[in-house]
């Protein structure tokens, strides 16, 4: 009677018969073959061929040139930023978004006019634009700051000469930079949507890959947590779950919160999209043949299935990070998410929602441009990434 050691034991004997019947295989063709262009064009790799795909797509290499560069302000933001988050100016409160003149007497020196505050005779501010140029200097010394936490320095992308104030967005209503406060916000609504995915990922692919591998109860089970989870309303689900919150927590406690919460409401799409791959994944004939070989229901779950479905993965990681940012905004634009301090996209549309400083000072509402940004990159990246992976796009 055959046992399971035994089982075994002739599968590794076949696998390494099957490497040394492969290495010399190699060696004997180690010589260039002379493959034609259109041998050549079949012979290479999956991810060759959704790179080739991607790279035809201009609009999505587009965004993901933007989203890439997101990212990468977010990482260096102290550094970008001119100012601090809690930086004020206050004499400068509500001052409109200054030009920057990149061009002085036909030399590439930027610069900006300076802006001096002055009260009307309704004793309402104003500010008037003088001729005084204050040239901007780059990896100039400013206010202190710890890079990614660990490094202090005072280095910053740029300033002006002699201390003057540069606010390219304008302030706000205490005085504080728009653009250094938009830069301080992306760290927190980029990496939370981020953090929140990623959870997603990995709740709805062994979920997902595991309903459509088991089937049966198993199957039933997980199904119908989904359809219970979808039956809420997203919206009023965010609302009564942000609200249960304690307002004595920290922020950080607020954080992590808030990422669960969006991780616990947005897998459910991608399991249900992996169940179907895998209803037809698990009848092929490498998955059988690791059945025949002795290898476990999970180890075939972990080795074969979830790399079989890694490219759908990715692409529904992309077009959920923008999903997962617009809720994390429109938390805590209705006062459900974070909360000051803590700045991100969110906060600062929700410190601007007051219509008639909208009405005089519009610049405030420049986080929803960003915003708009972004979610546009994200789209566009996701829709490359989905067309590159279809196997039926030419």
């Amino acid at each position: 009677m055959t046992t399971h050691k035994d089982v075994e034991q002739t599968s590794a004997e076949l696998r390494d018969l099957y490497r040394e019947l492969a290495e010399n295989a190699q060696t004997e063709t180690s010589e260039p073959q002379g493959l034609s262009a259109n041998e050549a064009r079949f012979a290479v790799s999956q991810w060759t061929v959704m790179w080739r795909r991607f790279r035809r797509n201009k609009a999505a290499m587009f965004g993901g040139f933007i989203v890439l560069f997101f990212y990468v302000i977010t990482l260096f933001a102290p550094f970008v930023a001119p100012y601090g988050l809690t930086t004020r100016f206050v004499q400068q409160v509500y001052l409109p978004p200054q030009q920057v003149h990149l061009f002085d007497e036909g030399q590439f020196r930027p610069f900006v006019y300076e802006v001096i505050t002055e009260f009307d005779a309704n004793l309402r501010r104003v500010y008037r634009q003088t001729e005084n140029k204050l040239y901007l200097t780059f990896f100039a010394h400013g206010e202190s700051y710890k890079l990614f936490g660990l490094i202090e320095t005072d280095v910053h992308l740029f300033l002006t000469e002699g201390g003057g104030v540069i606010s390219l967005l304008g302030t706000d209503r205490q005085g504080r930079d728009m653009f250094s406060r938009i830069i301080y916000g992306s760290q927190i609504s980029l990496t939370i949507g981020l953090v929140g995915v990623v959870m997603s990922l990995i709740i709805g692919t062994v979920l997902g890959v595991a309903s459509g591998y088991f089937g049966g109860l198993i199957d039933e089970i997980i199904q119908r947590l989904i359809e219970i989870v979808r039956a809420f309303p997203t919206i009023p689900l965010w609302m009564a779950l942000s609200a249960a919150i304690p307002a004595g927590w920290s922020q950080e406690q607020t954080y992590f919160a808030i990422t669960v919460i969006l991780s616990l409401i947005g897998w459910t799409w991608l399991a249900r999209q992996l169940r179907g791959m895998v209803l037809s994944l698990r009848e092929s004939d490498y998955v059988m043949a690791a059945r025949l070989a002795g290898a476990g229901h999970w180890r075939i779950i972990f080795k074969h299935l979830i790399p079989a479905t890694f490219g759908q993965i990715i692409v529904v990681a992309t077009l959920a990070l923008p999903a997962m940012i617009i809720a994390e905004t429109a938390l805590s634009f209705l006062g459900l998410g974070l909360r000051p301090p803590v700045t991100s996209w969110g906060v600062l549309l929700q410190e601007a929602q007051n219509f008639e400083s909208l009405a005089l000072y519009p610049w405030v509402l420049s986080p929803a441009i960003v915003i708009v940004i972004a979610i546009l990159a994200f789209s566009f990246l996701g829709d490359g990434l989905r067309d590159a992976a279809d196997p039926f796009t030419i």
